[in-house]
């Protein structure tokens, strides 16, 4: 108390200043109507900023959310999409679904090793198997190789193993989609013949000639084709749509007819021997 005391002491006459100083600014706001609309434009502009701040951080925390509703957006537009074909496909109690669609995250992604693996956060509680293909909004990402109860693992299209059918878009000039290790941004389509004429530019997407991925997702575009060393076939670089090193939201295709496919392929090949 007896600081507080002798501070006021010794600088009473800078506290009388400042007391008197706020004593005039008040009677002069008052007194002049233009000094009066400075002030509260001033303290207008003071409140919007502030308010303006507190809407910018609660849509920054509300991202999440909408990043949601946009996804889940997405994959109902995509899942009409895909099912395009199916007359009664739109319905919502429709029983000729071919394709259905599920939401999930990337926790983890390599892109850098020669077997590239994504974790996503779905798993068998969310009805994801083994062998669904995995998109993005840009184009192929891979397929679910491994579940656990809430989690998956995805195997790139940037691994060593990896083999999709694939084809030139708007043509039945169909490939495997394989990688030569080389670079992240780019993978290879072969066993394209050499009787097709392809052009730098062209658009590469699924073949839909397997039960994982329907037909026309994109995949990239042609950057160079060169033929290989028997001259029968071409080897063509097709530069991705995705930007494989920064993944984050991603959609996983199911085709409800898979494992009848899968059981019918396999009885047959058990036939055969």
């Amino acid at each position: 108390m007896q600081q507080i005391i002798n501070f006021i002491v010794r600088y009473k006459n800078f506290l009388l200043y400042i007391f008197l100083m706020i004593v005039s600014i008040g009677f002069t706001i008052q007194s002049h109507s233009y000094h009066q609309s400075r002030f509260f434009n001033s303290s207008n502009w003071l409140t919007g900023n502030i308010l303006e701040t507190s809407n910018n951080v609660s849509t920054y925390f509300g991202l999440n959310a909408e990043n949601q509703k946009l996804m889940d957006e997405n994959k109902r537009l995509r899942d009409l999409l895909f099912n395009a074909g199916e007359i009664d496909s739109i319905l919502p109690d429709s029983t000729q679904r071919t394709y259905t669609i599920t939401t999930a995250r990337v926790i983890k992604n390599s892109f850098a090793e020669p077997r590239n693996y994504i974790t996503i956060d779905k798993g068998e509680k969310d009805g994801v198997e083994g062998d669904m293909g995995v998109i993005t909004s840009k184009g192929i990402l891979g397929i679910i190789e491994n579940t656990s109860n809430h989690f998956a693992t995805v195997q790139s299209i940037l691994n060593e193993k990896s083999n999709i059918n694939a084809k030139i878009k708007n043509t039945d000039h169909f490939g495997s989609l394989v990688w030569d290790m080389k670079r992240y941004d780019m993978v290879q389509l072969i066993d394209i013949p050499r009787l097709v004429k392809l052009t730098v530019g062209d658009t590469i997407v699924t073949g839909g000639m397997s039960s994982i991925f329907p037909e026309g997702i994109p995949i990239g575009t042609i950057r160079k084709f060169d033929l290989n060393s028997s001259n029968s076939f071409y080897s063509i670089d097709v530069a991705l749509f995705n930007d494989m090193t920064n993944i984050r939201n991603v959609y996983i295709v199911n085709n409800e007819f898979r494992e009848e496919i899968k059981e019918l392929e396999n009885q047959t090949q058990t036939d055969d021997q």
